[in-house]
């Protein structure tokens, strides 16, 4: 949701819609993200993990990370 928080902000009625910079930024990082093969770090035992998860009431997803690299993901 940070690097999409331009583009979102775009969908709110009381903000014109002025393509700027930062838009096309999150754009291009978006579509960098959504089309690329998610590559899996080994964890390391003395290093905090961190944890996202997402229910939408009919799917459930989530994944686990550490320094920023993926460690494992799922999706029900």
């Amino acid at each position: 949701s940070t690097i999409a928080s331009p583009l979102t902000r775009l969908t709110r009625q009381s903000v014109s819609f002025q393509w700027s910079d930062k838009c096309e930024k999150s754009f291009e990082k978006l579509k960098t993200l959504l089309t690329s093969t998610p590559l899996l770090t080994l964890p390391e035992e003395s290093v905090d993990f961190t944890v996202y998860c997402d229910d939408s009431g009919v799917r459930l997803g989530g994944f686990r990370m550490q320094k920023g690299k993926m460690i494992s993901y799922a999706s029900r």
